[in-house]
């Protein structure tokens, strides 16, 4: 049973659990400089703190620990430490000439952890999703309201990028790839053509999932995008799953899942912040709030695969894992 065959058997049986964030784990360790640099950036020229993606490389440990803190809370699919893993988000710490090796080691790390972890828990099966950020620039509007005719990146620059990410995430053993946190779906869409050329290139047949963001009350994505046109935007790509992460905690995104599960033929996909930030920027919700608020969408047949985004932590995983297991997954609907 091929990995695809093996999800699905698993996502018809039982909603699977996705992480929950990276940053703010990583924030917890009160990392500095030269956690950052290690030993091999050490006479690099510009600052490095705060490039989680690096860690990878300079810190495995660390985020080795935190795979495995979200699979022991409950995740089965646990993402990798990529979202700024091009040359275009790269760019700002100028580390362009690092991406393959930050995406490989990404998925490495993310990689041995599930192994670590399904040897001492031989009844559980764990998979890593390559994961792909949706860059620091957007290929639909211009950033600057002088020249609205202007982009700061093309297709092909973001179809080259996301080329050299896709190839390091499924050398380094990534089982799926996850377009997540998608505001502007031409992003989107030349992030799909980069997988789908990669993958024929390689012979691999990795599923593919997709989460985009609803940035507002208004229910349309940064680029203007309502639900139902972002979905049949993508959806001739058949990803595995499509949802939504990020921008919402999960009272705010419930219309917009029940919405996108009467719509969409594949698996419906729903990870949200813990609330929504406070005056300083934090997440206030607690975890059994969360959990309760998924747990509600469980029962209402609207999620396959749930987890959390910002301000997320163990605790949350473990109380959706708890809160969805005894529950069933949406039923796919029957197509003529």
């Amino acid at each position: 049973m091929n990995i695809k065959e093996t999800l699905n058997d698993l996502a018809s049986k039982q909603i699977l659990i996705l992480d929950g964030a990276m940053g703010t784990m990583i924030q917890r360790y009160g990392l500095k400089e030269e956690d950052f640099r290690g030993n091999t950036y050490t006479n690099h020229p510009s600052d490095l703190k705060g490039n989680n993606d690096l860690l990878s490389i300079t810190r495995p440990d660390i985020i080795h620990a935190i795979h495995t803190e979200y699979l022991e809370a409950g995740a089965d699919i646990i993402e990798t430490n990529t979202f700024s893993g091009t040359w275009i988000a790269q760019a700002d710490y100028h580390l362009e000439k690092e991406v393959y090796r930050i995406n490989y080691e990404g998925a490495k790390v993310a990689k041995q952890a599930c192994l670590d972890f399904m040897q001492k828990h031989p009844e559980r099966k764990c998979f890593v999703a390559g994961a792909f950020g949706p860059t620091n620039r957007t290929a639909s509007l211009s950033p600057d309201v002088n020249n609205p005719g202007y982009r700061a990146i093309t297709f092909d620059q973001l179809v080259d990028a996301y080329s050299e990410q896709a190839t390091a995430l499924i050398d380094g053993g990534a089982d799926r790839l996850l377009i997540k946190t998608v505001f502007d779906t031409l992003n989107c869409k030349a992030a799909l053509f980069a997988v789908e050329k990669i993958q024929r290139e390689k012979g691999t047949a990795l599923p593919v999932m997709v989460s985009g963001t609803i940035t507002d009350a208004s229910g349309r994505t940064l680029s203007g995008q309502t639900l139902e046109a972002f979905y049949f935007s993508i959806e001739h790509a058949n990803p595995i799953s499509v949802g939504f992460n990020c921008a919402l905690g999960a009272t705010q995104m419930r219309p917009h899942i029940e919405e996108l599960s009467e719509l969409a033929s594949c698996y419906v996909s729903a990870y949200p912040n813990a609330g929504l930030p406070n005056a300083f920027g934090e997440y206030d919700e607690q975890a059994h709030e969360t959990g309760h608020i998924i747990e509600e969408w469980a029962k209402e047949g609207l999620v396959n695969i749930v987890g959390g985004c910002c301000g997320t932590t163990p605790d949350h995983i473990k109380c959706i894992a708890d809160a969805v297991r005894n529950l069933s997954p949406r039923k796919l609907p029957i197509l003529a």
